[in-house]
């Protein structure tokens, strides 16, 4: 069981749903553990060929929970009388972020492809949260909005490094620089969300009908595709000719392609070989 999350999975999708809709599905202590390890076991034991995020509620999310600064004093680069303390402060500052921006890492570097489904506010660290997952999509009333601006500081856990490959950079520094909300056709426009849908019932069905479809594809071709994305996205055109080439040398695989044509001629469900399941770090 988990406290903020719910996790179902049906037909090799796996719907993880943020499930604190009292709390606006803000960000507490426990849920930068249950992410991560949600999305690992998933992943590394080959549970689902999809992941499905969403929430509940009138909110996506509210963002990182005042909880989270009131119990973490570095997060707030709160003094102590201590002066070891104090020069320990900013190590342990960084060693707080970079575990924070690690539970949403583990989207973009797990094997299977993530979507996330939008629902009204996307406020704060929703926004680190969803440009780390593959495909976007939003209800009419969503909005997303880089609001640590408001709060004086600067957004630390994922949004700038992905938003500014994700959309023009000037579009970046206005959300950034005023911290106001971006509706979602206005973040379809600049194709920071695939699709907009008139509610949340219909974007859930939405959504599940185009995982099902990229559950319905060979695994092994999916997993490559999402690798070969995100190293094209962070290299050089050579340097991502060059990984393709190489990883094709290695992984491509003729039964799966001879597979996936039969099935498409005699219009049946493929018949793919899993990704297999990944080796257990010993303790």
């Amino acid at each position: 069981m988990h406290e903020c999350f719910k996790v179902e999975i049906a037909d090799r999708i796996a719907h993880v749903v943020l499930n604190r809709p009292d709390k606006r599905n803000s960000m507490n202590l426990q849920f930068w553990d249950e992410l991560p390890a949600i999305i690992e076991d998933i992943d590394a034991n080959s549970k689902a060929r999809v992941i499905v995020i969403s929430s509940t509620g009138p909110h996506f999310t509210a963002g990182i929970d005042v909880s989270v600064f009131g119990q973490n004093d570095e997060m707030l680069a709160v003094g102590s009388d201590d002066d070891l303390a104090k020069r320990q402060h900013g190590a342990r500052f960084y060693d707080t972020v970079t575990r924070l921006q690690n539970s949403f890492s583990c989207m973009e570097s797990c094997r299977i492809p993530v979507l996330v489904a939008i629902q009204g506010g996307c406020i704060g660290g929703g926004v680190d949260l969803v440009t780390a997952c593959d495909m976007r999509y939003a209800t009419e009333d969503a909005f997303l909005t880089i609001f640590e601006t408001n709060i004086g500081m600067t957004a630390d856990v994922g949004t700038f490094p992905r938003l500014v490959k994700l959309v023009p950079e000037g579009f970046v520094r206005e959300m950034a620089y005023t911290g106001r909300q971006v509706t979602a056709s206005e973040a379809q426009a600049v194709g920071l969300v695939n699709r907009v849908y008139p509610d949340h019932a219909s974007m859930l069905a939405g959504v599940m009908e185009i995982a099902r479809e990229i559950a319905s594809k060979a695994p092994l071709a999916i997993h490559g595709c999402k690798r070969m994305i995100t190293y094209a996205r962070d290299h050089n055109t050579a340097d991502g000719l060059d990984y393709i080439a190489a990883w094709n040398a290695s992984m491509l695989s003729v039964d799966e392609i001879r597979e996936a044509m039969l099935a498409s001629k005699q219009r049946r469900e493929g018949r793919f070989a899993e990704l297999p399941s990944k080796r257990q770090r010993s303790s």
